[in-house]
């Protein structure tokens, strides 16, 4: 393997190529993951209540839903959306941005509904049981109480959820959708090199994940702060 070659066509390659990987692919790549997050984190939330919830259906329902999402791989999650779907729903037709998307939201819904759930439990019994004394319902007590305390064991793990995400979109480029790993597909195909756009692809994840983990933990030690005051 010669490095010098290698190293002359990740060059060339980037100073050709730049903004299909770092405009288009990105902005792809980053619009799914927060779409994913955002929504994925709402569904999560009904998700989270409906396990909590006293029905027994309800929480039988919840729980076939995370469970059967958390034990099928996501590939195979996206195969069945991206096909099935517009049988469906014939709006979906050719709309394959959107199928992938409700795809990636159903999966992260799963994973961010126990993340939610967990949050929430880990508030102390305690201070459901103060509020309910003091004469608060139901709702107001979870409104006002619960919710606000669990907002600092949740956001941080959200945060981590679109880390992961980010990455995870990368499966999104079987079905060409101009994500990076896409960009990476087409420039392979025009360019007839296999390694470099790959080595790109790779520094691009590292540096735009190595950022947000960043953000993440900043964003932990002030929350952790916030507490000591």
């Amino acid at each position: 393997m010669n490095f010098a070659v290698i190293g002359q066509n990740i060059v060339k390659l980037w100073l050709k190529y730049w903004d299909k990987f770092l405009i288009t692919g990105m902005e792809y790549t980053l619009s799914l993951a927060a779409l994913t997050v955002f929504f994925g984190a709402i569904i999560g939330s009904m998700i989270a209540l409906m396990r909590m919830s006293k029905i027994p259906p309800l929480r039988w329902i919840a729980a076939v839903y995370t469970e059967l999402i958390r034990g099928t791989p996501m590939l195979l999650q996206l195969y069945l959306f991206y096909f099935a779907l517009p049988q469906l729903i014939p709006f979906l037709n050719r709309k394959q941005y959107l199928c992938v998307a409700i795809a990636l939201i159903c999966n992260s819904a799963a994973y961010v509904s126990e993340i939610i759930r967990s949050g929430i439990q880990a508030v102390d019994i305690g201070q459901t049981e103060a509020a309910r004394s003091l004469g608060m319902s139901k709702s107001l007590t979870m409104t006002e109480i619960i919710l606000p305390q669990a907002v600092k064991n949740i956001l941080p793990a959200l945060c981590n959820e679109f880390i992961m995400i980010t990455k995870d979109t990368s499966l999104a480029s079987t079905f060409f959708i101009g994500d990076l790993m896409t960009q990476v597909l087409l420039v392979k195909g025009a360019t007839y090199l296999t390694f470099e756009p790959l080595v790109i692809a790779a520094a691009i994840y590292f540096v735009v994940t190595f950022i947000l983990s960043k953000l993440v933990a900043l964003l932990e030690r002030r929350m952790r702060r916030g507490d000591i005051r």
